[in-house]
């Protein structure tokens, strides 16, 4: 028998039950220590965390000291011999850390517990078992806890555990990962009753993977998925709708921190008319939810259009086209396409903007992205009501391109209006970042398909010469190599539909054939890390730099973890270009892998409506769980995107589905029609 304070449905006592103990439950900590038998095992559940501590008064401890009782106290208010505030310390970055050798070989030392949006009570103990610390690392702290302040979580005291915050929260709370947890429990329980068996066959959670790492995907399944992707848009709510619009400006912000509580489940969805938020931040609240991303930006309007529009396609849903459309016409009418990028005369002329708070930034990547999203939900839709304006984007784009082919990071709208667009194409930049720029060359390339205007083939061609001549060594990475081995795919698929070559062909395999060195099994993708010296986000060099800037899930070459915001979204998208465009069987067979991955991995959950049907950044695919290294700052392992993850994922399962290419499903194209008039207009001198 175990004796619990708290609720019947608690998670530890469910969980508990279905071990095969019987439970006895008390509404406090007072009456059930005196009314349970001398030498009784008492469990002491935090009911009202994070606000309410634990009630003990004063003769509780030394009842239990009387009676022999062992026990398990978690968040309490007073313990003897200790000084507690009154206050408890909330944390946002910090981990638990082993700090004893006491939980056996699956959990030494310095081994990593998450716990997310931590409260606890500070206190002074020369002996914790569990600290709570910010410390990098995957699985465990790789520099140790020397240099940093640790609170203790969990110690021994007189007969028991004392715990500080609430360790049975690791359920609600989304604690992983679950391997330690059953870890600690396991010897949590086993200190109470000595020997007790444990099998967790019935461990509880709230949230998982739609499908186990075994299970075999059928065509069914994959329409399922791109059905609950595309659903999911509304299920978090994250059209702007009218009646809160103010609150989607509050907690935008200048777009430095557009971070704030879900959208409340009673707020109406828009349609799309006034924009598609960008998803979840990785900050996990202690019940489990998860902070939003206010932001709006272009690239995710782009890119969300084109997974409606495949979606509706697919499943036959008009609404889908609807909301799509209605997206698109959101980027051209708002201040992304506004001000100087819509005046024919200013240097700006036809870029997109980067977001709503910043329309002055221009990103080639992101506006490659927002392109392709709108050409494809174009082709899915049947419809070329925006021809024009993305041929001006592409344009615009190309136009502030160098001699080379490469355009560099970023631009910014003071420096384009001050120093004119020509002084960009007369550049002689060098940037081997595909991340950055192999995209925009793919729509150099796809455009030149359908006009045959030869600047765009030769600078595309020139660029990606360039950039395989200095592959491995001089890449430049972002978060990692994958991401750009991934990205780079795309824009030597399509040189090889225009040019196919044995050179060309060489290319596309030596890439491919190193991206998928790291596919396991199941059609993961590991992550890797680059050269030490090309990195722009390394691994994290330092506890103190934990959380402070983007950064890969990983901490070394090896942990087995996939990233579907940088790498497997990409991938995936890009393999089926390749697959297509040469016959190679080999594509094909690891692209049907990696789409059976992120059909497994999609994320499914009846608590927590807003993530049921999304993709999280970081799978660990070899617990098959949700977990890595969340030291990227707002893009972290349980961050969404409803552009760049979401989107490019259902968009590519459509097309695997439909058994075409993005290269086919656009080929009919009639952007041509404007071609000359849109030179004459912006590039009249390069005619």
């Amino acid at each position: 028998m175990i004796h619990v304070v708290g609720n019947g449905s608690n998670e530890v006592v469910v969980w508990l039950e279905q071990e095969g103990f019987s439970i006895q439950t008390y509404p406090d900590p007072l009456q059930a220590i005196m009314e349970i038998p001398d030498g009784s095992v008492l469990m002491v559940l935090a009911e009202g965390y994070p606000m309410k501590k634990t009630n003990l008064e004063g003769t509780f401890f030394t009842l239990a000291e009387q009676k022999g009782i062992r026990y398990y106290i978690e968040y309490p208010s007073e313990v003897p011999g200790m000084v507690l505030p009154n206050e408890s310390l909330r944390t946002r970055l910090e981990r638990g850390v082993v700090v004893q050798d006491v939980f056996g070989a699956g959990l030494r030392p310095m081994s990593i517990l998450g716990i997310n949006d931590c409260h606890v009570i500070q206190v002074n103990h020369d002996d914790p078992l569990l600290v709570l610390a910010k410390v990098a690392g995957l699985d465990k702290a790789e520099y140790g806890i020397d240099d940093v302040e640790t609170y203790p979580l969990l110690i021994k005291h007189q007969s028991g555990l004392v715990a500080f915050t609430k360790l049975s929260n690791f359920a609600a709370g989304r604690y992983g990962p679950e391997d330690h947890w059953q870890t600690v429990w396991g010897y949590i329980i086993r200190e109470l009753i000595p020997g007790a068996r444990l099998d967790f066959q019935s461990w509880p959670t709230y949230l998982q993977p739609a499908f186990d790492q075994d299970e075999t995907i059928t065509t069914a399944d994959k329409e399922n998925s791109v059905e609950k992707g595309v659903e999911w848009f509304a299920k978090g709510r994250f059209y702007v709708h009218p009646d809160w619009k103010e609150m989607w400006l509050e907690y935008q912000g200048d777009g430095a921190n557009p971070v704030g509580p879900p959208v409340a489940r009673d707020l109406p969805n828009g349609d799309g008319t006034l924009g598609l938020l960008e998803g979840h931040s990785s900050n996990i609240y202690h019940d489990g939810t998860q902070q939003y991303r206010y932001w709006i930006r272009a690239d995710v309007q782009g890119e969300g259009a084109y997974a409606l529009a495949a979606a509706g396609n697919l499943l036959n849903k008009e609404d889908c086209f609807s909301i799509a459309g209605n997206l698109v016409d959101y980027i051209f009418r708002e201040n992304l396409r506004n001000g100087p990028r819509s005046h024919p005369d200013s240097a700006s002329y036809g870029l997109i903007g980067w977001s709503h708070t910043h329309p002055g930034v221009y990103y080639g990547d992101d506006n490659a992205r927002a392109i392709l999203g709108i050409l494809g939900a174009s082709a899915h839709m049947g419809t070329d009501r925006w021809d024009k304006e993305t041929l001006e984007a592409i344009l615009a784009n190309f136009r502030t391109t160098g001699t080379l082919g490469f355009r560099d990071r970023r631009l910014e709208q003071r420096d384009l209006q001050r120093q004119g667009w020509r002084y960009y194409r007369n550049r002689e930049v060098v940037n081997p970042a595909p991340h950055f720029e192999s995209w925009m060359w793919a729509l150099y390339l796809w455009l030149y398909d359908k006009t045959g205007y030869e600047p765009l083939l030769e600078k595309a061609k020139s660029a990606i010469r360039i950039t395989m001549e200095m592959y491995p060594d001089e890449w430049l990475w972002t978060n990692g190599i994958q991401q750009e081995r991934a990205r780079m795919i795309l824009p030597l698929a399509w040189l090889v539909r225009i040019e196919d070559t044995a050179e060309h062909r060489e290319w596309l395999d030596r890439i491919v054939s190193k991206l998928l060195e790291n596919q396991v099994e199941s059609g993961a993708i590991r992550e890797e890390l680059g050269g030490v010296d090309k990195g722009r986000y390394g691994r994290t060099k330092s506890n103190q730099e934990y959380g402070l800037h983007e950064a890969p899930l990983i901490f070394e070459n090896g942990d087995p973890i996939a990233d579907m915001l940088y790498t497997s979204n990409f991938a995936f998208f890009s393999l089926n270009e390749a697959a297509h465009a040469t016959g190679e069987e080999r594509y094909q067979e690891a692209l049907e892998k990696l789409s059976d991955f992120l059909t497994r991995i999609q994320v499914k959950s009846d608590k927590f409506e807003d993530l049921d049907g999304a993709w999280f950044r970081a799978f660990d695919f070899d617990r098959w769980e949700f977990w890595a290294s969340n030291a990227d700052v707002g893009w972290g392992a349980w961050g969404t995107l409803t552009g760049w993850t979401q989107s490019w994922i259902v968009g590519t399962q459509v097309l695997v589905l439909q058994n075409q290419s993005y290269w086919e499903l656009t080929n009919r194209s009639a952007i041509n029609a404007h071609m000359d008039e849109t030179l004459d207009l912006m590039m009249e001198e390069l005619r």
